[in-house]
């Protein structure tokens, strides 16, 4: 298995702008490319996905441990010429002083090499005694080689070379000159995902063209570890046949979903039903309970608010007890308003409150939850202990009625009003934490569970 870890100095240095390039440039040549990523993220997997044609999936040691990233990653990979995964922040950035949740860490558990993206704006003959600091810090680790990016020039790429060269004995993979055209648009919850940029695709190819013309492909490919991965990919059970149908939201408002989630539904016997909340009238038929996971919700209000007849089915379906779970821009949309500096827009109305957006992140990071039992589901630790998962909001609910149920206190994190997430109304629970079923949170188990109950 051909496996490779793409790192950087620091975040923002060109890690994603790489990692698409390289996937599609690698697609190009017919082979099959399996990306994933280091973390909790939705919006770069969903370009990844794009870049691949496969899902890209996530590996993040907050969630999942050392054994399940291992298992995940031989699943994911083994029918893979080459597996790319893209690091998050700098090599050795992380929560823990030690390093064992960094980007380093996970390609010493991967056995994989790292390739080092160098941002190099403002830097010449610095660059060696950066690269030399980054491989002495982890003698262990092996990087390979780098690319340097936004290089301004062929006399500037001739410098950086030459440094590298003379003091840092390292391969140069490839330089990427400066280029705006490569950009990929962000905004406050960072790159526009690849769902709602109506020229992804455009831009995926534009990309890889530049990559494959400036980075030296077989060299890297030569460089990427070809040895057995040392964890056994375990068999993958058949989906039974589906005896559930859920409703998934599934447009350019809501895309947030997680690989494992959708299928731990299908090994579960639940149907996804794809619906879209900006052009659909009504709800699929026959629907046993609701899915609405994250997005952004905020910049499309006019098209939200102007599908009445889709929000007042929601409305009206939730009021007469069909299961539900939202996940942040899904609870937002079941508001009853969002509210952004001036502007303000009607949403579902199944939650009484008002969403009111801010210029800066609500809750960002890592949560830790501890189940309150006022859940419909049955409880995902039943002998206790935190429910982890993440959250990434410049939003929060005013006017919320007093004596509300939610199904977690926060242990860690922001959640609805600092203390609780997880609001239940009827038979909805949402919930600003984004869940993911790994390890210890099973938690489409136990929404399934409960979609049976009711529907019994």
């Amino acid at each position: 298995m051909r496996r490779l870890v793409l790192s950087a100095a620091h975040k923002s240095s060109g890690k994603t702008t790489l990692t698409l390039g390289l996937l599609r440039a690698f697609a190009d040549r017919g082979l099959a490319v399996q990306p994933f990523k280091k973390g909790p993220d939705y919006i770069d997997p969903l370009w990844h996905g794009l870049a691949a044609g496969r899902p890209s999936w996530n590996l993040d040691f907050f969630t999942m441990g050392r054994d399940e990233i291992a298992a995940t990653f031989a699943a994911k990979a083994q029918d893979a010429d080459l597996a790319l995964v893209e690091g998050n922040k700098g090599l050795y950035d992380g929560m823990d002083v030690e390093g064992a949740d960094s980007s380093g860490a996970l390609a010493h558990l991967l056995k994989a090499p790292v390739v080092l993206v160098i941002d190099t704006r403002g830097m010449t003959r610095g660059v060696a005694p950066l690269v030399l600091g980054y491989r002495a810090f982890d003698p262990g680790l092996a990087i390979k080689g780098v690319i340097l990016n936004q290089v301004a020039g062929p006399r500037h790429e001739k410098k950086l070379r030459e440094a590298l060269a003379r003091y840092a004995d390292i391969p140069v993979l490839g330089a990427l000159a400066r280029d705006p055209g490569l950009v990929i648009a962000e905004r406050h919850l960072g790159l526009v995902p690849a769902n709602e940029a109506s020229e992804a695709e455009a831009a995926v190819a534009r990309i890889a063209k530049a990559v494959g013309d400036q980075v030296d492909l077989d060299r890297l490919l030569d460089l990427a570890e070809a040895g057995p991965f040392p964890h056994g990919a375990a068999p993958k059970p058949a989906a039974p046949k589906p005896d559930l149908r859920i409703g998934i939201a599934r447009d350019a408002a809501f895309g947030f979903y997680y690989p494992d989630d959708l299928d731990a539904f299908a090994r579960g016997g639940a149907q996804l039903v794809p619906f879209d909340t900006l052009g659909d009238a009504t709800l699929p038929e026959g629907l046993d309970g609701l899915f609405i996971g994250g997005g952004f919700p905020e910049t499309h209000l006019d098209r939200l608010a102007a599908n009445r007849s889709l929000i007042e089915d929601i409305r009206g379906r939730l009021a007469a007890g069909l299961p539900a779970y939202a996940e942040c821009g899904g609870l937002m949309y079941l508001a009853r308003s969002i509210r952004w500096g001036d502007r303000r827009a009607p949403m579902v109305g199944a939650i009484p409150g008002e969403v009111v957006m801010h210029d800066r992140p609500m809750g960002r990071g890592y949560v830790q939850l501890e189940e309150t039992g006022a859940g419909p589901w049955p409880l995902m630790r039943p002998k206790g202990g935190a429910v982890v998962a993440h959250e990434f909001h410049h939003s929060t609910i005013e006017d919320l009625p007093k004596g509300g149920r939610f199904a977690y206190r926060v242990a860690r994190g922001a959640g609805i009003d600092g203390a609780h997430d997880g609001l239940v109304i009827g038979n909805l629970v949402a919930t600003y934490a984004h869940l993911r079923q790994v390890g210890e949170t099973p938690w489409v188990d136990r929404f399934l569970a409960f979609v049976r109950q009711i529907r019994r």
